[in-house]
């Protein structure tokens, strides 16, 4: 593997830290676990041990490393990558993941409906699935309610299939683990692999847990050494074959995203609900279309039904009030989509050129340009005069 850092405007400290990870990387696997164990352990018992002024004992506390992803918690990805860093007797590995594949799931929360919990083990880590976003696996186990601990060190989701460059960031899960992490004050990152359909296997998602554990065992101890950059995650895209990639590069975000195709899908054969939502939520849209067509008393005692009976119920109470109107049904597929002459600096340029591409994205608000400023200032006023009366 020729991974090498590029630093390309990468903080000096975490360069630093990163390259001397993959100095130890170079040496072997085994001695890299070790050295990487030995050099957590030596920051954070600098953070916790006694001081000169004669304080002794307090017990070192490993680093917590929470991890997510946008496809869940079953997924490949998650588990190569949670089983290598279980394997480091220097991190304290925990897992809060979807319980089913919510990659395209956005920013979204569930407000207003109950969201299930449920324990589990992955290869000795602490885990919980969950039936919510990725958004709400981050903002429940960092409120407390789930783990011991106060607060992660890093909040690392993926290794998830696909890219998240340029404007697929907005559609992504996966990157919106990572970004609410950073919302409630948590460092983090999100790295997926380039997955190339018909082309891509799973020993290419191995191989990518490799390239990414020195970025997040440099990223562990530029945290406890207060160097990590704190106003931004980190999105990072492994190219499709990791073992070949040319080095990290940091790289701007782009305005790229995969090409979307609507397909008309036979009303006889409808996709099946988790492609599009949760269970619960095509419960509640359906209890909705029940509240239109029934009184307050038959809605609650609907609520009390199986799910089979109301999904009978609002079908036919859909049929009744809609039996002049024709159901269409569609579904939204990504398509791959080859990008020319895209500056060699945006993420998925660099990205299909075989880097590791590493992008800042940051929640602070967007600045508005000048011109832009003053071309909506120019709107507004024509509007205003074109039709002074419509505003009051």
């Amino acid at each position: 593997m020729t991974t090498s850092a590029k630093s390309n405007f990468m903080p000096a400290s975490l360069v630093s830290n990163l390259q001397q990870v993959l100095a130890l990387k170079n040496d072997g696997v085994q001695q890299q676990r070790s050295s990487n164990a030995s050099e957590l352990n030596k920051v954070s018992s600098s953070c916790c041990s006694s001081s000169e002024d004669g304080i002794q004992g307090k017990e070192y506390v490993k680093p917590v490393v929470l991890v997510t992803n946008g496809e869940g918690i079953e997924s490949p990805g998650l588990t190569f990558l949670v089983q290598a860093l279980a394997l480091d007797d220097g991190l304290d590995v925990c897992v809060c993941a979807p319980q089913l594949d919510r990659s395209v799931a956005g920013h979204s929360v569930t407000v207003r409906e109950t969201i299930s919990v449920s324990s589990s083990q992955i290869n000795g880590a602490t885990a919980f699935e969950v039936s919510g976003t990725p958004a709400d696996c981050v903002s429940l186990a960092l409120s407390g309610a789930l783990f011991a601990w106060s607060k992660p060190a890093l909040v690392v989701s993926g290794i998830n299939r696909g890219s998240s460059s340029g404007n697929n960031t907005f559609y992504s899960g996966a990157v919106a683990g990572a970004r609410e992490a950073l919302i409630c004050g948590v460092s983090s990152l999100c790295i997926s692999l380039n997955w190339k359909k018909d082309v891509s296997c799973e020993s290419d998602m191995k191989d990518a847990v490799g390239v990414s554990l020195p970025l997040i065992y440099a990223a562990v101890k530029s945290i406890q050494e207060g160097v990590f950059p704190k106003s931004c995650l980190l999105n990072i895209e492994i190219p499709s074959s990791p073992l070949t990639n040319k080095g990290f590069k940091v790289t701007k975000q782009s305005l790229w995203r995969s090409s979307l195709s609507w397909k008309a899908v036979s009303t006889n054969k409808r996709p099946s609900a988790p492609h599009f939502m949760s269970n619960q939520q095509s419960l509640g849209i359906q209890l909705a279309q029940l509240s239109r067509d029934a009184s307050a008393a038959g809605a609650a005692r609907r609520l009390n039904s199986q799910k089979q009976n109301v999904e009978i119920e609002s079908v036919g109470a859909a049929r009744k009030n809609n039996s002049e109107k024709t159901v269409k049904c569609f579904r939204l597929e990504f398509l791959e989509e080859e990008q020319e002459n895209v500056d060699e600096n945006l993420d998925i340029r660099a990205l299909e050129d075989g880097f590791v591409a590493i992008t800042p994205i940051s929640i602070s608000p967007p600045t508005i340009g000048s011109e832009i400023q003053a071309s909506v200032s120019n709107w507004i006023a024509g509007a205003l005069a074109k039709n002074p009366l419509a505003f009051h």
